[in-house]
């Protein structure tokens, strides 16, 4: 049975109520729900999804409608980040019996990590269309020019590109022994550019005319002031940007797998939805500015994709658009130990066990992406069956690390 828990229902202070989709929550991420609750320009209540955890000001997994204001550090700074994934036309057996080769094909094919392509290597198409947005954003803000290293061209050699973390590209088998391209990155070091950039600005604003934040990260920007605009205009070009940045990538994946398949087509069925965002979105009889920080849409009918880690299922899923959600659900497994935290507990023995059967990198450089360090997907999926409906279940055969 799903778990709902209710807070603050009855506060005398004006905060506004939490509903949490789980009862494995550490008291970090509970205290800051609690700080966001708190803030005038929350309408009607927050809403925390299954996989919640502590972040950096708001939480991961949260839901937050705002009203004629905007939270630049509860959207973050890999802003757009979400997931994208297709389904060929070919059956598990059709894979090679070892994958390695495939695996150092898609290395190969995708710059991970910090890097980038050498050359600007993805559609001119692409480019183009992006590059009015860019030429604004470094008009009205050169600060945000000057953190970026050559921003004018890094900007398109880094569409197309993994990153690092927990950003992933894998090749699944589905329930049918369908095969599935899955991937996993957002708007690269140009959207963590615009980020900081503005997160800064607005702590620089609150501090001029409001000194009780409960958090100085939940700095916002409020409808009418100096950069509000500036701010919606950036964060909406950061996460077109991470959509097309997975569109392309999509791509250059499946142009390097080819040679080690037979004659396939990628277009039965596509998906592409972000789970770190801001849009304007109408719940319970008002416009709002909904941050779904760590949570995916999932309204009636919609598809979405809520990944495990890198050695657990993944799910493809359709919305069944509850509104106490926010019509959100779940964005992945979500963390239940920090990154330094899983360097401590774990060695490469245990990743090695922990992965077995997937042909990925299992070196201590990804230690903090074991699967033990994540929380049981099942029970997050168990957790928000009022929330979704799984269509397909995913298992992992291959999977590319940043």
């Amino acid at each position: 049975m799903p778990v709902k828990i209710e807070l603050n229902k009855s506060a005398g202070n004006g905060a506004k109520p939490i509903k949490i989709y789980t009862d494995d929550i550490e008291n970090q991420a509970l205290a800051q729900l609690k700080q966001v609750a708190s803030l005038p320009i929350v309408h009607s209540h927050v809403a925390a999804m299954p996989d919640v955890h502590a972040g950096i000001g708001a939480t991961v997994g949260s839901v937050i409608p705002t009203l004629k204001a905007i939270i630049p550090a509860a959207v973050g700074v890999d802003i757009g980040c979400g997931m994208t994934a297709v389904r060929l036309s070919i059956k598990a057996a059709q894979l090679p019996d070892n994958l390695a080769s495939m695996r150092s094909a898609i290395e190969r094919a995708v710059p991970v990590g910090l890097q980038a392509h050498k050359t600007v290597s993805v559609r001119t198409s692409a480019c183009k269309k992006l590059a009015p947005g860019v030429e604004w954003l470094f008009e009205k803000n050169p600060t945000v020019m000057k953190m970026l290293k050559q921003p004018q061209t890094l900007w398109t050699k880094q569409l197309g590109t993994l990153g690092s973390g927990n950003h992933f590209i894998e090749v699944c088998v589905d329930e049918s022994r369908d095969v599935w391209v899955m991937l996993h990155s957002g708007s690269r070091g140009i959207g963590n550019a615009i980020g900081q950039y503005f997160i800064k600005l607005a702590k620089q604003d609150m501090g001029k005319h409001i000194h009780n934040l409960p958090d100085k990260d939940l700095a916002y920007f409020t409808e009418g002031s100096e950069h509000f605009v500036d701010y919606v205009i950036a964060v909406n070009w950061a996460q077109e940007y991470a959509r097309v940045n997975r569109e392309e990538m999509m791509g250059l994946v499946l142009r390097a797998i080819t040679p080690f398949l037979p004659e396939f087509r990628a277009d039965r069925q596509a998906i592409n939805c972000h789970h770190n965002y801001v849009s304007r979105e109408v719940h319970f009889g008002e416009e709002v500015l909904l941050t779904r920080k760590g949570a995916i849409s999932a309204r009636e009918g919609e598809l979405g994709i809520i990944p495990g880690s890198m050695g657990a299922k993944s799910y493809i899923v359709r919305g069944k658009g509850n509104p106490d959600s926010f019509c959100s659900c779940a964005h992945g497994a979500g963390r239940a130990m920090s990154r330094t935290a899983a360097r401590q507990n774990f060695h490469r023995e245990d990743l090695i066990e922990q992965t077995r059967g997937v042909e990925c990198r299992k070196d201590t450089g990804v230690l903090d992406e074991i699967p033990g360090a994540y929380k049981d997907i099942d029970r997050v999926m168990e957790n928000q069956t009022d929330l979704i409906e799984v269509v397909h279940t995913l298992k992992q055969v291959l999977c590319v690390k940043g």
